[in-house]
């Protein structure tokens, strides 16, 4: 009898420990969650054809340009944007017009309107093609026409900014003389930091920007004007660093080339009266060196 009982009470302790492990048993092991696959972002689409109108609009700003008419052109190009507001000619053709139009102003407002408008339009064209040769130079023309209107660490920090744009620019487009061109010029600015914008530079903005010196800056305008020798302002600005580098002989050479070209616009006509204010000092200079070395006793 007692091994009957002892029996039973084993057999109902087995069942209620199965009773109560039911629902362990029972309850599901958690899964993770599977990987959702993340959409593939659409590739970049074509740009659309341009309507008739369009085209006849470019082909008219273009037609200004040649002509040297620059507020016209704008207007043609602005009147794109109306109809096509991501057309990328349009976007960086209208900041390079604008900056042109600004600095023919003596009105700091006016100056400040148009260098604005330059930068609304470069942002817009960087949007479209953030490694594009027009859309950076655009980018790095606007940033160094407003450096001008700044203060010392506006115009610092500008300077700073504008050369990964100004350097992809001349990367992208090395056919591009105006690019080179800004490029010369800012290599050259930069070079030429005084002591106190390098210790700013240094300490409040990372460090003076890197690849700018007095040689690549001759590098890059030398470029600029081997592409394109009739622009004065390309040999006046290689001609003034020929002279601030003590090469003068360089400088005189270029100058007197310089004088002799036909200027066809108002600021080629001030360029020319600046090659020619820069010739004469030039020629002194290169006059008195020859007669020191003629002075010399010869050994």
């Amino acid at each position: 009898m007692p091994a009957i009982v002892c029996r039973l009470f084993l057999l109902l302790s087995l069942a209620g420990s199965l009773w109560f492990a039911l629902p362990l048993v029972a309850q599901p092991v958690p899964k993770t969650s599977p990987k959702v696959p993340r959409p593939k972002q659409p590739a970049p689409a074509a740009p659309a054809e341009d309507s008739p109108p369009v085209r006849k609009r470019l082909a008219e700003a273009r037609f200004l340009e040649a002509s040297f008419k620059d507020s016209e052109a704008l207007a043609q190009l602005q009147e794109v944007l109306k109809e096509n507001p991501r057309h990328y000619y349009a976007l960086w053709q209208a900041a390079v017009l604008s900056v042109r139009i600004g600095q023919r102003y003596s009105d700091e407002t006016r100056k400040v309107a148009y260098f604005d408008a330059a930068r609304a339009y470069a942002e817009r064209a960087l949007n479209l093609q953030p490694e594009g040769g027009e859309s950076n130079y655009a980018m790095a023309v606007a940033l160094f026409s407003q450096a001008t209107l700044l203060s010392a660490r506006g115009r610092l920090t500008a300077f700073r900014d504008l050369r990964a744009h100004v350097v992809l620019a001349a990367e992208r487009r090395p056919d591009w003389a105006d690019a080179w061109a800004l490029l010369g010029r800012w290599q050259f600015r930069v070079a030429h930091y005084s002591l106190v914008e390098r210790l700013f530079s240094r300490f409040a903005l990372g460090g003076v920007p890197a690849g700018a010196s007095a040689r690549t800056a001759l590098a890059s305008l030398e470029k600029a004007h081997r592409l394109d020798s009739t622009r004065l302002q390309f040999c006046y600005d290689l001609a003034r660093a020929y002279h601030y580098q003590r090469q003068h002989k360089r400088a005189a050479a270029l100058l007197r080339y310089a004088v002799r070209l036909t200027p066809v616009t108002s600021d080629d006509l001030i360029t020319l009266r600046r090659c020619q204010q820069l010739l004469g000092p030039v020629e002194r200079k290169v006059a008195r060196r020859a007669a020191r070395r003629q002075s010399r006793p010869e050994s």
